[in-house]
């Protein structure tokens, strides 16, 4: 049987690209439905800034209670995707700070469901980029998703 990645692991767009002259949160997503998030943080940074990635968690998509996660998830990093295609494990950690140089970047968290707080109806995720002051640095941000039921939406509550 033939692996279709759409099909099977859908992409949602969290965040098309947009400056990081402000701080910047992502659409959140109903973790619901939804097994694990693989959660893609793609940085153009012009400008030399250690541009922090934190992981929010809500009870609805519309931010409702938004907290920061609590519980440790993996992380990947490419801090220079010119030099090298490696991605390269970091410490788990609920949140990530690329290092301060001009260069394109990848972020990568991979975020079980149970990571959330489910028990206080924490079931929605989603991703914070603080402000680098730098007009020309600019973030996006792709969820990655597995899904329970392909069928349920993850936009909505």
């Amino acid at each position: 049987m033939k692996l279709s990645i759409p099909e099977q692991n859908p992409a949602v767009m969290g965040l098309a690209p947009i400056t990081t002259n402000a701080a910047t949160v992502g659409d959140y997503i109903s973790m619901k439905n939804v097994m694990s998030a693989t959660i893609i943080v793609s940085l153009t940074q012009a400008q030399a800034f250690a541009s922090a990635i934190t992981l929010h968690q809500a009870t609805t998509v519309a931010a409702a209670g938004k907290k920061a996660i609590a519980k440790t998830v993996p992380i990947f990093a490419n801090e220079d995707t010119a030099a090298s295609d490696a991605v390269v494990r970091q410490t788990s950690a609920v949140s990530y700070t690329v290092a301060a140089d001009a260069t394109n970047k990848i972020v990568i968290f991979e975020v079980d469901a149970e990571k959330l707080d489910v028990d206080n109806s924490f079931d929605c995720l989603t991703v914070g980029i603080d402000a680098s002051s730098e007009i020309t640095n600019f973030a996006s941000v792709t969820y990655i998703l597995r899904k329970r039921y392909p069928s349920q939406t993850v936009i909505t509550d």
